[in-house]
């Protein structure tokens, strides 16, 4: 047990990694410099380990403490009270369905609601913030070489950084494939309804197949509510990677809470994160214009792209065209939700 001061809060950072997610997974937390220590999992997900880290460090460590992590997932669940949603509804989430990890989720927020000491807060992953690099490299290499180790300083040595190299020219890793469309007034509404589960099945569809003719297939999305999120719950369902392009940061903020969940899950588990704008729009025009931006940038960088689309809607009509031009008509698939929408 890690003893901290009795008048000031320990920081210790904390991180999950994952080979393949699902795959050899680590975990890592470390106190700047202080203790430390990481573990591994043979078989597990990138968002089990990073609760799994934050569940080693709170447990590990006396005293008042601030759990920092480059983790909406686990953030959030804190900052925004997430778990009182859950244990009022029985662990089940907005859409009716089991909460996901809740073999770990429940004993960490059985121990954080005990101490009533402990603090979350978010940190940006591959920012340069020295302790997240720390704690980063110490969770991937306890992910490819499943052995946990610990101390009482910072190690000397450890594993590479769990970094993509950026392309040169800027474009998307792999055989990208854009998904784009509705929002939830024409999808049946912003709770699970048949037209948005029907969506997501024929999404999983062209995903698996797509994937049978290319390999790298990547899967891109903006993460709107609608079509968008329901493309990146169909890859992860597909086992398919995902790339989250944002038009700029905490574009969720202004959602329901059980939407906030959602969007932060998914984003934990996308095989990468593409913010094109460093602030938030300060008007709902300049929103607009930050999603147009965002819709152009999408059809210069895909190579495919997926419309769910009733071929009535007149922006998406225009969207359509607009990557008609840039894509080809040939590399467009209009999926058409189900008659109910």
């Amino acid at each position: 047990m890690v003893m901290a001061r009795s008048d000031a809060a320990t920081v210790v950072y904390t991180d999950g990694a994952c080979s393949g997610n699902p795959g050899p997974g680590g975990w890592a937390w470390a106190v700047p410099g202080g203790a430390f220590a990481s573990g591994a999992e043979p078989q597990t997900t990138n968002q089990r380990m990073e609760i799994t880290a934050a569940f080693e460090a709170v447990r590990s460590i006396e005293g008042r403490l601030e759990v920092v992590s480059d983790s909406t997932y686990v953030v959030n669940c804190f900052r925004d009270r997430w778990w009182e949603g859950w244990i009022e509804r029985g662990w089940v989430n907005s859409q009716r369905k089991p909460v996901a990890n809740r073999d770990l989720w429940e004993p960490l927020i059985d121990l954080v609601r005990a101490r009533g000491d402990v603090t979350f807060r978010w940190v940006k992953g591959h920012s340069g913030d020295p302790v997240n690099d720390l704690v980063d490299r110490l969770a991937v290499e306890a992910a490819l070489t499943q052995k946990s180790r610990s101390g009482n300083h910072p190690p000397e040595e450890m594993g590479e950084p769990d970094v993509r190299e950026p392309t040169v020219d800027g474009s998307l890793p792999g055989h990208p494939l854009v998904v784009l469309g509705h929002r939830p007034p024409q999808l049946g509404g912003y709770d699970q309804n048949p037209v948005a589960d029907e969506v997501r099945r024929r999404l999983r569809e062209i995903f698996v197949a797509k994937r049978e003719l290319e390999p790298d297939l990547v899967v891109v999305t903006g993460m709107m509510l609608g079509a968008e999120t329901l493309g990146a719950e169909a890859a992860s369902d597909a086992d398919v990677p995902f790339i989250v392009v944002l038009p700029y940061p905490d574009p969720e903020r202004a959602w329901p809470r059980d939407s906030q969940h959602r969007f932060s899950a998914l984003v934990d588990g996308a095989l990468d994160v593409i913010t094109l704008q460093r602030k938030p729009p300060e008007s709902k025009i300049k929103a607009g214009a930050a999603l147009a931006r965002r819709d152009a940038w999408l059809s210069r960088h895909a190579r495919e792209a997926v419309l769910v689309w009733d071929r009535s809607d007149p922006t998406l009509g225009k969207l359509y065209r607009s990557l008609v031009d840039h894509l080809g008509e040939e590399h467009i698939w209009i999926l058409e939700p189900p008659s109910g929408s």
